[in-house]
Parts: structure tokens; sequence; C-alpha cells
């Protein structure tokens, strides 16, 4: 590793992080629509990274998550608790059938009660995680893994199959995904966008993944185009 790789943050927090931002689950409803989920955000865009890049979603964004990565750019310990059926309320007027799931955490929240009634609405679900937390299985249409552990080495991925592995590069060596990729039919590299840091870190970073990305064709290149934008 060169002297210009990015070094790996110490967070001073443990693998997961305090209970108070993770939200309370209550009693599951007898009615499904009256099931209150913490809502961060909802907002209809385009996918901006990833497999997904340019198509049109909705992205559900949940409060709460059992890590604390320092580039992390949502505040996932403030939400609105909302019914799924206000959730379904707001969608409504987007003409849009792809849902993704993303935080925070999703797969802290009730994901069969979210596949139990969207699912035959019509709308196609994907999930963005990071892993930790093994998902119900068939829920989702599409499951992307976005692992942790370079951050968090002693955190354990239970989640070791799904569509897309996204792996965001802040300096760590890519065969520590030897065994992880087997699982996954897609593999992203995309760099660490750190918005505390300067240009010239963020842009020496960017150039080092594409490089790796070069030297490594079994992985591709994402980018957060949206951010390239300034949209969400």
């Amino acid at each position: 590793m060169s002297e210009d790789t990015p070094k790996l943050v110490a967070l001073p927090l443990v693998q997961i992080i305090d209970e108070s931002v993770i939200p309370k689950q209550g009693p599951r409803e007898e009615d499904p629509l009256d099931q209150v989920f913490p809502i961060v955000e909802m907002f209809h865009s385009v996918q901006g990274e990833g497999h997904h890049v340019g198509v049109p979603s909705i992205f559900i964004r949940f409060g709460g998550c059992n890590l604390a990565c320092s580039w992390c750019d949502t505040e996932f310990d403030k939400w609105d608790n909302m019914t799924l059926r206000d959730i379904i309320r707001e969608m409504h007027p987007w003409e849009c059938n792809r849902i993704v799931l993303t935080g925070g955490e999703p797969a802290l929240q009730d994901l069969s009660t979210l596949a139990q009634v969207l699912k035959p609405m019509g709308y196609n679900l994907a999930i963005e995680t990071n892993g930790t937390i093994e998902l119900p299985k068939g829920a989702m249409d599409w499951v992307c893994v976005s692992p942790k552990d370079q951050m968090y080495p002693n955190v354990k991925i239970r989640q070791l199959t799904g569509d897309e592995l996204k792996v965001v590069w802040v300096g760590q060596e890519l065969s520590m995904y030897d065994d992880l990729k087997g699982g996954f039919g897609h593999h992203y590299l995309q760099p660490c966008y750190d918005e505390s840091k300067d240009v010239h870190w963020n842009g020496r970073n960017f150039r080092q993944t594409f490089e790796l990305v070069k030297d490594n064709p079994d992985w591709c290149l994402s980018l957060q185009t949206h951010k390239w934008m300034g949209v969400d």
C-alpha cells in the first residue's frame, strides 16, 4: 500500500452502535397496513450508482443502523414514524414500480410485511444492505450487499448471497472478498467519497479505484453519479 493510499479509519465506536439509533420495533399489527416504520425520507429519483444506475426508482430511507461509517451522509438517527398505509399513499403519485430500500440499515425492518403488501401491488423491491443481517428468503427482488467489514473487521457478513456486491474502497485489499464474491452475480468497486475530505483526497481515491478496476477485470467501477449531478 503506497503512502498515497487512503488509510483505514479506526472509528471510536464499537461494531454495534448505541441502541438509541436502532428503532424499537413494536408488535406486528393485525392489519399489515398499520405496521409502523421509521422513515428518514422518501423520494422519487434515478438510481445513481451500481448495477441499476440510470433506472427510475422510489427510495425509502429507513432510520437506524447497526454500524456507523465515517463517510455516511445519512442522518439515520432522525426519523418520523409512518404506517405502511401512509407510505403507500405518499408513493402513489410517483409513476414508478421499482422501490429501493436503503438506510441506515434497512434489514433492521420488517421486510416480510413490506414484501407481503407491496409485491402484490406490482412493486419490485430492491435492498441496499451492509450484509450483517440475513434477509428473509424471497422477500427481495434485488439484493445489493455493500459490506463494511473493511471498517469493522470483527463484524460478520451474514447475507452471503445476492445479485450485487458493491464494495466501497478505502484502501483495503480486494482479496478479502474472494470468498464472498462467489455468492453474487455482479461485483462493483466504488471509491469512497468523503465530504469531510478535500478535493485532492477524494480525487486521489477515485483515481486509485479506477486503476484497481483496470487491473482486476472481475470488478466493475461504480460511481455515485447523483452526487456529481447534485440530485438526490
